[in-house]
């Protein structure tokens, strides 16, 4: 019998042939724009738990939509790895309407990182246009859904019309999504926290992770609602968690859930990201007649 209490297995996508191939896989169009990813931090700040690089799992993840198109990654703090490295080698050609999207790795409008990367390219001088983030999307509730899931706060199923809450003392009754990068990203994080609500069951708040007065506001918004088990779910991949968000979780009763990270949707969101710069270009056609490979197989024999 199957565990309704665990998601189901995501599988990568496969590539498939035809008229009905996966519309985020496109062929191997002559000249196709790298894609570079700008991380947020320094190298260091961005590794794993087990040490392992977020910006090169989340390329690997985002090679599994785009397996023909060239992925870099960068940082943009520090020394190691940085953006303006990934940057290098892509000054303009003439021939090509670009030669690099950039994609942010942050799930809001963040005016630290959109200066950081402007200041790259500039130095750089690369041909490149930058994406949006990976949010507002709906897809990033799912996500969060998922980190709260494995953290034991909710259950990680979906039911319809009912809550999700079990009776039980470790289960949350009240989440708070934790936002980074200002105004915009506590506007984005409201979206976010409307689609979690109606995957949860519960009262879902957003509050900005750096201005510790509305964490406070927002966490005594659910305590008079009846909230007694209030978590805090950052919304963001880590990286650009600066703040001691344990500490301050702590100090108002709350627990904190983990990050984000690199994950297989926020992978899907950055390759389609990548296909929105390219198609308001006009970038990606396909290949003309001459570039297409004859036809093989029996149907397309030479004529004798």
């Amino acid at each position: 019998m199957r565990n309704s209490d665990r998601l189901p297995p995501r599988e990568l996508p496969k590539r498939r042939s035809g008229r009905h191939r996966n519309p985020l896989s496109f062929d191997d169009w002559f000249g196709t724009p790298n894609l570079i990813m700008a991380v947020p931090g320094t190298a260091e700040q961005a590794r794993g738990v087990d040490g392992g690089s977020i910006g090169a799992r989340m390329a690997d993840l985002v090679r599994a939509y785009r397996p023909e198109v060239t992925i870099r990654h960068g940082h943009l703090d520090g020394d190691e790895q940085t953006l303006a490295e990934a940057l290098a080698g892509m000054q303009g050609d003439g021939e090509r309407p670009l030669t690099g999207v950039v994609v942010p790795l942050v799930t809001a409008p963040h005016t630290g990182v959109s200066a950081a990367i402007g200041a790259a390219v500039r130095a750089s001088g690369a041909d490149v246009r930058v994406s949006e983030g990976l949010g507002p999307h709906p897809m990033l509730a799912e996500v969060l859904h998922l980190r709260l899931a494995e953290s034991g706060y909710v259950r990680a199923d979906r039911m319809r019309l009912i809550s999700v809450v079990a009776r039980d003392t470790g289960m949350a009754d009240g989440v708070v999504v934790g936002a980074v990068g200002g105004e915009s990203a506590v506007a984005a994080a409201g979206v976010t926290a409307v689609l979690l609500a109606a995957r949860l069951g519960l009262t879902v708040l957003p509050a900005d992770l750096e201005n510790e007065a509305a964490l406070e506001l927002a966490i005594s918004q659910l305590r008079q609602g009846g909230c007694r088990r209030p978590v805090i779910a950052p919304s963001a991949l880590g990286p650009e968690l600066h703040a001691d968000l344990a500490a301050t979780a702590e100090r108002y009763g709350a627990r904190l859930g983990a990050p984000l990270g690199a994950d297989g949707l926020l992978g899907k969101i950055a390759a389609l990201r990548y296909a929105e710069i390219l198609n308001s270009l006009g970038v990606e056609q396909p290949p003309t007649a001459d570039q297409l490979p004859d036809p093989v197989g029996s149907r397309h024999r030479p004529e004798a």
